[in-house]
């Protein structure tokens, strides 16, 4: 999968309110929420998805009140597909175009395969794979009929790693975007997988590990790696992968024996 830049798409019309407008699911913390912050101050207009009701409706007026713009609150637990459908239906309605799909949502598991109910990893599945497949897909419908629209698939490095079914899963998503993003470029669609590595965000706190099961270089600041994905993304870059430290180690990656690189699958995790 080459991170080489193709030909950018044309920028998406602007929505009725004379902006953009992006639907960011997991909008209320970490890499999601950063994503809100950054395209509300460029003046997207946004949907915002997220289990929280009461967090997505605080998140909404902070921006609104600091950047002015239109910010519309779905509930939803992506887990669920009675949920997942009414944000499909969102993302589909030729009425309110969705010009940015920033599919963020996902969380990770502290334990390895054997030690978690199978229940809890198909949840996992669920939503790093089954909602990214299918609210891509209620995206990249209208998005080819209007000749425009961008959709950004949030993966990991882990996808070039030896980590259990979490890494498998991000590796189907760069894979998945790697495609979508050669098959849809010519109907003017860019679709990115953005592969971040440890960032500093709820995400690793929510499994109960703590910051110091892995290094502090490798630590990334959220607000340089949105801000880092976003100009890959208006390149038209198929793949962003931030920070130089992270670039290496993709590479690397295709190079050491999987036998190595499976000893370290327990950085991150305790």
């Amino acid at each position: 999968m080459s991170s080489a830049a193709s030909t950018p798409p044309s920028s998406p019309a602007a929505g009725p309110t004379g902006r953009r407008t992006a639907l960011i699911t997991g909008a209320t913390a970490g890499i999601g929420h950063e994503f809100a912050v950054q395209l509300a101050a460029r003046g997207d207009d946004l949907v915002l998805v997220a289990r929280d009701e009461a967090r997505l409706a605080k998140v909404a007026d902070e921006l609104r009140s600091a950047y002015g713009v239109e910010v519309e609150v779905l509930p939803a637990d992506l887990g669920d597909p009675v949920q997942l459908a009414r944000v499909e239906h969102r993302v589909a309605d030729p009425g309110r175009p969705v010009d940015l799909l920033v599919n963020n949502a996902g969380f990770g598991l502290k334990h390895r395969f054997l030690d978690n109910d199978i229940a809890v990893e198909q949840g996992m599945l669920d939503v790093l794979v089954t909602a990214v497949l299918r609210l891509t897909h209620a995206a990249l419908g209208p998005m080819t009929e209007r000749g425009s629209g961008q959709v950004v698939n949030v993966s990991s490095v882990a996808a070039f790693l030896p980590r259990g079914t979490y890494s498998a899963a991000k590796a189907w998503v760069n894979s998945f975007s790697a495609w979508a993003h050669q098959e849809y470029a010519d109907r003017g669609v860019s679709v990115m997988a953005l592969c971040p590595g440890f960032t500093k965000t709820e995400f690793h706190q929510r499994m109960d590990v703590s910051r110091g099961s892995a290094p502090g270089f490798l630590w990334l600041d959220v607000e340089r790696l949105v801000r880092e994905g976003l100009e890959d993304l208006d390149k038209g870059k198929a793949l962003s992968i931030p920070s130089k430290r992270y670039k290496v180690i993709a590479r690397l990656s295709r190079t050491v024996p999987p036998s190595l690189l499976q000893r370290a699958q327990g950085m991150g995790r305790r």
